[in-house]
């Protein structure tokens, strides 16, 4: 006779996509019944139309179907009620709801990794999901926050068109590449343009980094603004420990005003880990040939001036944008491309550039309102 405990201990193994942990651990298994050599599951879900049901149906039928003695599995679903749903956010976000205490609280392990430009353009935003995406491709667990308000591009590159699971105020951030993801752009319609000004925007980045459930990340990759407006400031005050990545291309005018951004990092408490220089060349398909149609050395020399190290130059090829515009990181798509490869070499030499984290299991930084 199949024993319900076994089917329990099968169920562990059913991980939920988004929160990222047991459904046993989460109290989501409703019921477990069994007849004979057939066992029905009734998984509860955090919301209904959860967007992840069919792949927690998946993974039920995979694991308890593996028990031994076991034939058939039936899956039913419910739903959580609001007084476990309030359950759940105080286990998985303890502190996290009350205007007053506001906080963000992440893993001692978690790595905050900002990267800035000084202008738009420089290809911030695809490098952003493409090193976050070698990241975890190297076993890491990663969250990106699209903080690029007015220009969010996030979502497209990493083919997400799914709005955030709300549970009791707690936002569980969808999952695309294995990568947590949060982004203004969830909130908008399409194409919308953000007409705010600092104070809204100070709480809109507010609510991303204190609202969110992250989880147990290594690394949370921030896409910052160009520029150094409101929103670079906010930030500035907002994360938790950030090392900075600053992105530029060869050219001496871009090399200049991302200057200018390392300049506002220092005065806002965010270390200045080193420089990548995007665009730095063309190779021709045919012949190898290779071309600077930005310049050269601009990057370096930025390095060189800042004290920090130049951590990689990434080519400028057609298939790292046609990724972007498909929704699918390059690294994943195309690991053996050379833009690809450049990116992965710039996840593996990124950790030595940081600093350790610091301090308590976990870190709370009270975050204050810019005056």
């Amino acid at each position: 006779m199949i024993a319900e405990q076994s089917i329990r201990e099968a169920l562990r193994a059913v991980i939920d996509p988004e929160i990222r942990r047991s459904v046993v651990e989460l109290d989501m298994v409703r019921g477990v019944d069994v007849h004979g050599d057939h066992v029905d599951v009734t998984i509860a879900l955090t919301v209904a139309g959860c967007p992840m049901k069919a792949d927690l149906e998946g993974q039920v039928r995979r694991h308890v179907g593996s028990v031994d003695g076991v034939a058939t599995v039936g899956v039913a679903f419910d739903v959580m009620s609001p007084e476990e749903r309030t359950a759940l956010r105080q286990r998985l976000h303890p502190g996290g709801n009350g205007a007053e205490q506001k906080s963000i609280s992440l893993s001692r392990r978690t790595r905050v990794v900002a990267l800035a430009s000084g202008k738009g353009g420089v290809g911030k935003s695809t490098l952003s999901v493409n090193l976050a995406a070698a990241l975890a491709a190297g076993g890491a667990e990663v969250g990106v926050v699209d903080a690029d308000i007015h220009g969010y591009s996030i979502p497209r590159m990493l083919g997400v068109n799914r709005r955030p699971v709300v549970v009791d105020k707690m936002i569980v951030p969808p999952v695309a590449h294995d990568l947590r993801v949060m982004s203004i752009g969830f909130f908008l319609d399409s194409e919308q343009a953000v007409v705010w000004r600092g104070p809204m925007l100070h709480r809109a980045l507010e609510q991303f980094l204190t609202d969110v459930h992250w989880g147990e990340l290594d690394y949370l990759v921030v896409d910052m603004p160009p520029g150094t407006g409101d929103v670079a400031i906010s930030l500035g005050q907002l994360l938790p420990e950030p090392d900075l990545v600053v992105v530029t291309t060869p050219q001496p005018a871009a090399q200049r005003v991302a200057a200018r951004t390392a300049d506002v990092a220092g005065k806002t408490g965010m270390r200045i880990a080193g420089v990548v220089e995007n665009m730095s060349f063309v190779r021709c398909p045919c012949c190898g040939e290779v071309s600077h149609p930005f310049g050269s050395g601009g990057g370096r020399a930025l390095a060189g001036e800042l004290g920090v190290p130049l951590l990689a130059e990434i080519p400028l090829d057609e298939p790292l944008r046609e990724a972007a515009d498909g929704g699918t990181p390059l690294v994943v798509s195309a690991p053996d491309a050379e833009s690809a490869r450049a990116v992965a070499a710039l996840a593996e030499a990124l950790p030595g550039a940081l600093r350790p984290r610091s301090g308590a299991e976990r870190i709370s930084q009270r975050l204050g309102v810019l005056s």
